[in-house]
């Protein structure tokens, strides 16, 4: 992970743990006047080659860039990026947790997302999350720089396909509660796992699980999982 600050506040200590810091090369009236970007990516090679695209440009100034885990908020608040470009491509939700969890704490950061067109779920809860661009990672790389330059001046900026793929997903027939139900299941928790993990009887988890089954039209519990995550409802 590299991190650097283009202006870092004098007598405060350091609050991320394990990062490691170093001065912008350039000037403060400089970046003054440059997009500050944060890039959260897991992917080491496709990381290392959007920082070389976005340290090209004149008007934009990468000043971190990390894997997409619990750190990346620390370094956005201590850093205050104009725009954190996050990959929700990632394992248990956790870019689109990330994404939640940054427009919570620094509403003024705003966000260009990297997102696959399946599942079109994944679209939509993005869009719910008040992301100002989301970006198929399928896309040439100009249209990430122009998602960038639109999200730093207050613009929507969505590709089409992903648009269309959002509003062509059926809604969700499940409650809060078979989610939660189902979610754990996904994860791999057995029946008696998951009536003490959310204090139900196992009667009750068997249940629900028998009601999402019937809701997605699925086969088994293992089939029921994977229409809700095609659909992005977990």
């Amino acid at each position: 992970m590299r991190v650097v600050p283009s202006q870092r506040p004098q007598g405060q200590p350091d609050p991320i743990n394990g990062a490691e810091l170093r001065e912008a090369e350039q000037g403060a009236n400089d970046t003054g006047t440059r997009i500050k970007v944060l890039l959260a990516e897991d992917m080491d090679l496709l990381r290392s080659a959007l920082v070389s695209l976005l340290s090209d440009e004149q008007d934009i100034e990468v000043v971190a860039d990390l894997r997409c885990n619990d750190k990346v908020i620390a370094v956005a608040m201590h850093l205050r990026p104009d725009v954190a470009v996050i990959d929700v491509d990632l394992p248990a939700a956790s870019g689109l947790t990330t994404v939640r969890e940054l427009r919570r704490r620094l509403p003024d950061t705003q966000i260009v997302a990297l997102a696959p067109a399946k599942p079109a779920g994944l679209v939509q809860r993005l869009l719910a999350a008040d992301v100002l661009g989301a970006v198929d990672k399928n896309a040439p790389a100009a249209r990430l720089l122009q998602a960038i330059r639109g999200a730093a001046k207050g613009e929507l900026v969505v590709d089409v396909n992903l648009a269309v793929a959002a509003l062509a997903v059926e809604p969700n027939p499940l409650t809060p509660r078979e989610l939660e139900v189902l979610r754990l299941a996904a994860e791999g928790a057995s029946g008696p796992e998951i009536a003490e993990a959310l204090h139900l009887s196992p009667g009750t988890v068997r249940n629900y699980l028998s009601k999402v089954i019937n809701k997605t039209c699925a086969r088994t519990r293992v089939d029921a999982v994977r229409i809700a995550r095609e659909a992005g409802w977990i």
